[in-house]
């Protein structure tokens, strides 16, 4: 290559380098993208897939030898790949648990992507390290842990975080031959998942039965933990819900502290959904007794409206999560740089970490937590509303009143039909609701009934957007019947 080393432009860049014109040429037309994208939003269809069987052909090929135009490569992704997903920003979207990130988010995985933050280490990262230490100090105080022990770390997502805290309390355990784990019929599956991985075996996982609002029977949980004591099992860990996935339970979190206090078991609170609720004053009465727990499960991605990925977990005493985690191999031996600096690695499974911090930094210096705290309410507000029409509509049907910010009902024409006809209807329902590509919602199973849900916590949601949803669940059932 005339004019350069080998294999090198002639400008002397390496072959996997642009020029700053280049560079912002191309941060120019995804961010115009990016924010048509969400100025449209609200006139596309709410959910859009498409089967393996119609993107292989489009997107099936050898990885090409030679490269394209910068801007034809973001045209092809943005037109073939990135459409084809749920559109969980939606404001009518109310299926699952939406995330609807703000813009200060965005940005802030944009710069840490830019500055490409290794945060494994204090000595890779002091900054975002001290900046993860404020920020999971502000959730620590708005938990109510102790300043003195309270202490956490950003994890991928919900599912990670359960699975450091299981680790914790395995140890804690002191790492028993026959463990035993106890969770809710309504726990999300997450916490199996981690349960098996930290080495409890199928039957050593105990599902304890739930109560008329789907919260744990705390009665049944101490008779289930003196059996299997008296069986020669050793309990490791009680999994309860802040706010569970199927309709927003939150376990009666005060009893079953006295319950891990008086069994000395380790607590841990699955509040992946419902944590962030603890910003609105309702959500706070309903996560009463939080505090008592040894750790708590959060996903900023979720109710404090972060881009993916953003989870958390928080623990009473960060000294237990180190003392499971923590290890000296020869080559971090540089990152020793004293007890006051954190290596975020002693405190969980990834040593690579991303800077997840920064996200919901930027976005509460941005806009202020009033602001959060308001949006936080409204989504309760929104799902009480919900609730209150269902119960005023002559064909739908209330399966689980409003809690946090989920209903579950169905539609009930109240013409007598068997309850293998009524889930047909309502999967028809379903389907046509979301065919429509108005709104998106999902289903579960309450009690082995056929449930339709709405999870509504997207910032942008109004009640225009629900009652219009709803209308619609209406008019398509009767057309349905």
């Amino acid at each position: 290559m005339e004019g350069g080393e080998p294999g090198r432009p002639g400008d002397g860049r390496s072959e996997l380098e642009m020029s700053p014109d280049e560079m912002l040429a191309m941060a120019r037309q995804v961010s115009e993208i990016v924010v048509k994208r969400l100025e449209d939003l609200d006139g596309q269809p709410a959910w859009r897939g498409g089967s393996r069987a119609e993107l292989e052909p489009i997107l099936r090929e050898s990885a090409p030898e030679n490269g394209s135009r910068a801007d034809m490569v973001v045209e092809r992704a943005v037109r073939e790949v990135l459409p084809l997903a749920g559109r969980v920003d939606h404001p009518r979207f109310f299926a699952f648990v939406p995330s609807s990130p703000t813009w200060p988010g965005v940005m802030a995985d944009y710069l840490c992507a830019g500055f490409n933050i290794f945060q494994g280490t204090w000595l890779g990262a002091g900054g975002p390290s001290q900046l993860e230490l404020v920020v999971t100090d502000w959730f620590r105080e708005w938990i109510g842990y102790p300043a003195e022990t309270g202490g956490g770390l950003f994890t991928s997502g919900g599912s990670a975080a359960s699975l450091d805290a299981l680790v914790a309390a395995r140890e804690a355990a002191g790492a028993p031959a026959r463990p035993t784990v106890y969770l809710s019929d309504q726990a999300h599956t997450a916490l199996v998942r981690a349960a098996r991985i930290v080495g409890v075996p199928a039957d050593g996982i105990r599902v304890i039965g739930t109560d008329d609002r789907f919260r744990m029977d705390a009665g049944e949980l101490v008779r289930t933990i003196a059996a299997d004591r008296a069986a020669g099992h050793t309990p490791v860990a009680i999994c309860a819900n802040g706010g569970a996935t199927n309709t927003g339970a939150v376990d009666p979190l005060r009893e079953l502290a006295d319950v891990a206090d008086s069994e000395s078991v380790w607590l841990h609170v699955d509040a992946a959904y419902g944590g962030f609720a603890m910003l609105s004053d309702k959500g706070a009465e309903a996560l009463d007794g939080l505090e008592r727990s040894d750790s708590v499960a959060l996903d900023a991605h979720k109710w404090l409206f972060q881009p993916f990925e953003a989870g958390c977990l928080m623990v009473r005493d960060i000294r237990r999560l180190e003392a499971a985690f923590s290890v000296r191999p020869e080559y971090l031996q540089d990152t020793e740089l004293g007890m006051e600096h954190v290596n975020f690695a002693d405190r969980g499974l990834q040593l690579t970490r991303s800077f997840r911090a920064l996200k919901v930094w930027m976005s509460i210096q941005t806009f202020g937590l009033a602001a959060f705290r308001r949006a936080v309410a409204r989504g309760i507000d929104l799902a009480e509303q919900a609730g209150r029409y269902i119960e005023a509509s002559p064909v739908l049907e209330v399966l689980s009143p409003p809690t946090l910010s989920i209903v579950c009902f169905r539609f009930q024409p109240g013409d007598g039909r068997d309850a293998a006809a009524l889930e047909e209807l309502n999967d028809r329902v379903q389907a046509a609701v979301i065919a429509s590509g108005r709104a998106m919602m999902s289903s579960t199973r309450l009690r082995g009934s056929y449930a339709l849900r709405l999870c509504i916590m997207n910032h942008h949601t109004t009640w225009s957007d629900v009652e219009e949803t709803l209308a619609l669940i209406e008019r398509v059932g009767r057309e349905k019947m």
